[in-house]
């Protein structure tokens, strides 16, 4: 079932619910009210990653507060996706379209990787996660990716399982094309991994391609920034082995 963009969605905590009304936050209350103006019985979208989406309405019962109650599902909780992304920060604006992106291309879940030359840095996990949020917001996602602390590159590929393979997008690569290696790919477990804006060090490609659960792939002809080159990767991903397929 597609998500009706038409009404407001709304991200929230509590188990949702029929007839359960909760308490709007502070932050909810100021857009809902304030930025909104939402009148008493005006409905929007809610979901908590949990249980799905449902129409609720708006109630004050005092000028400072404002309740939300459920009335019926619209959507059910689809399945949590399980396409793991896996990037090298880059800087503070550029980093936020990038997880934003990745969310609205069916990430489940964000592992920021330290690599040789990385540019950028992961001051704030929070930041990501209402970046996760956001976007989940405005895309008619119901389920909330998990975004994991950042990790090296060698200390994550250490203790990898070993039936998820990781697709890294290699600038050094002999073709241009992605799809037959792509296409030789049996496992349903993937994670896919994209470096910084100065791409891999030697000793980091020559480690990952020695590796028997990693796929190294080309973007085609061109140089790509690393947020390009992620979109660009999860779109040819999901359509000849995800879930576009």
């Amino acid at each position: 079932m597609r998500a009706n963009y038409r009404m407001q969605r709304l991200f929230v905590e509590p188990t949702l619910a029929a007839n359960v009304d909760f308490e709007a936050s502070r932050d909810q209350f100021h857009y809902l009210a304030n930025v909104l103006r939402a009148e008493e019985g005006a409905e929007v979208l809610v979901f908590n990653g949990r249980d799905g989406e449902w129409r609720a309405r708006l109630s004050y019962p005092t000028r400072k507060r404002l309740l939300l109650t459920p009335l019926e599902q619209t959507r059910p909780q689809p399945a949590a996706s399980d396409l793991h992304y896996l990037f090298a920060p880059l800087k503070a604006g550029r980093l936020d379209y990038l997880v934003q992106k990745a969310v609205e291309m069916g990430a489940g879940v964000l592992q920021p990787v330290m690599t040789q030359h990385v540019q950028g840095k992961i001051t704030s996990v929070d930041r990501i996660e209402a970046n996760v949020i956001e976007a989940a917001e405005q895309c008619g996602i119901l389920g909330i990716p998990e975004v994991r602390s950042p990790r090296r590159l060698e200390e994550l590929l250490q203790d990898w399982p070993a039936d998820r393979r990781i697709v890294f997008c290699d600038e050094g690569h002999d073709s241009q094309n992605p799809l037959p290696a792509l296409g030789e790919i049996e496992e349903r477990k993937l994670a896919l991994l994209v470096g910084p804006e100065g791409g891999f060090s030697d000793a980091e490609r020559a480690l990952l391609r020695g590796l028997p659960f990693v796929t190294a792939i080309p973007l085609g002809p061109r140089i790509l920034r690393a947020d390009t080159a992620a979109v660009a990767a999860m779109a040819v991903i999901q359509a000849t082995i995800g879930d576009w397929k």
